[in-house]
């Protein structure tokens, strides 16, 4: 049930996660991100870094959860290519795991900038399973 994808939108790119729980769901979004810069194949997952944000509610945290990422990805010039979100009460706490970005290997075909308010959702598919997307400026 878990995977990630991409939908158009306009020069920018929009990410969707989908998992059966809202954790798995922020983690394949965060995989489609990584997947809008480079082949997550490429991406050794080696390296931890850990990070925590909060918000009022899911769709306000989720858009913290990607700037956070973001913010991570350009401050220590990596990619990552695993994420264990944990989302209690309006807190998500989380280890990622990745590497330096080596230009010669990943060859990066674009730069996030950041998550945006555009197609922002978070929601409980009638089947259970759950969905979190956005828009990255790219």
């Amino acid at each position: 049930m878990e995977r990630w994808e991409h939908f158009a939108h306009g020069a920018d790119i929009g990410v969707r996660g989908i998992g059966a729980t809202k954790d798995q769901a922020f983690a394949q979004a965060a995989m489609a991100m990584t997947a809008a810069v480079t082949d997550l194949d490429l991406v050794a997952a080696r390296d931890q870094v850990r990070l925590a944000c909060a918000a009022p509610d899911d769709e306000l945290l989720f858009y913290d959860w990607m700037n956070a990422i973001i913010y991570e990805m350009t401050t220590r010039s990596m990619l990552f290519a695993r994420f264990e979100p944990r989302l209690t009460d309006g807190v998500l706490e989380a280890s990622l795991w990745g590497e330096p970005v080596a230009i010669a290997r990943h060859h990066p075909a674009v730069e996030v900038k950041g998550a945006t308010f555009t197609e922002l959702k978070v929601r409980r598919h009638d089947h259970g399973g759950w969905c979190a997307q956005c828009v990255i400026d790219i």
